[in-house]
């Protein structure tokens, strides 16, 4: 991925992580919109970013998810990166539907959603890249959260599947796996808690992967090697077996 002369929108920019990128490409001369819910949120990273723009959507909102692609595309036809970063997590009982079908929508049917109505807009550029965020707990889940721990396992598995469905197309497919990092994603208290990655580390180190590893398809800081590779995985023959699978059973 190119870190510079974008047009990039980017899911759950009003805060966390979504700002701190956000930010972090706007400073290398790219276009940046970030989406959420929150309006006022919205107004204050442009108002503190002159230049980045704020668009409200609502992403458990499929009716939502499709009128806002339609506008960005039109207002934003060089459209050629989208952050799949919105996401919710909660700490739950295993059987507590109704958070885990608001967490389900939002981690997993959104950036389905919105990857799918904003395609025809990336496939028409030159160079174009699609960045799914999930999580070290998509290898190593947290058993307090559950949905969340499934969700970006999930979104782990359809990443792999969207890469391997464009290839060779301008279109690359990127995922981001974050660790733990001090952001508000369960709380104020995980702003502040020493256990958890600062934020401006996580953003600097996620950058210089982007910058200095242009064939990396999983952007992983050095705090998520331990969830990610947890018992002796081998990434390398993982891939040489996904392709080979996958070539397989393409013929039949």
């Amino acid at each position: 991925m190119k870190v510079t002369g974008n047009t990039i929108l980017i899911t759950g920019g009003g805060s966390g992580l979504g700002r701190g990128l956000a930010e972090a490409f706007h400073k290398r001369g790219n276009t940046v919109i970030i989406a959420g819910r929150r309006k006022e949120v919205l107004d204050q990273v442009g108002a503190a970013n002159p230049g980045i723009v704020g668009v409200q959507l609502d992403v458990q909102s499929e009716a939502s998810i499709n009128a806002f692609a339609a506008d960005l595309a039109a207002k934003y036809p060089a459209l050629n990166v989208l952050i799949n970063m919105a996401g919710i997590m909660k700490t739950e009982q295993v059987i507590d539907p109704k958070a885990a079908e608001e967490t389900i929508n939002t981690n997993l049917l959104a950036p389905i959603r919105l990857t799918a109505a904003l395609l025809p807009t990336l496939q028409k550029q030159p160079s174009a890249t699609i960045m799914n965020v999930s999580s070290g707990l998509a290898f190593t889940p947290l058993a307090l959260t559950p949905t969340y721990s499934a969700t970006k396992a999930a979104i782990h598995s359809w990443s792999q599947s969207l890469r391997y469905q464009l290839k060779g197309t301008s279109v690359e497919v990127l995922e981001l796996a974050p660790p733990y990092v001090q952001t508000e994603l369960l709380g104020p208290h995980q702003k502040s808690d020493p256990r958890a990655m600062p934020l401006d580390a996580f953003i600097d180190e996620t950058m210089q992967i982007l910058e200095t590893q242009p064939q990396a398809k999983e952007i992983l800081v050095k705090n998520v090697h331990p969830l990610r590779f947890a018992g002796d995985f081998n990434a390398e023959k993982f891939d040489a077996w996904f392709e080979q699978f996958n070539t397989l059973l393409a013929g039949h």
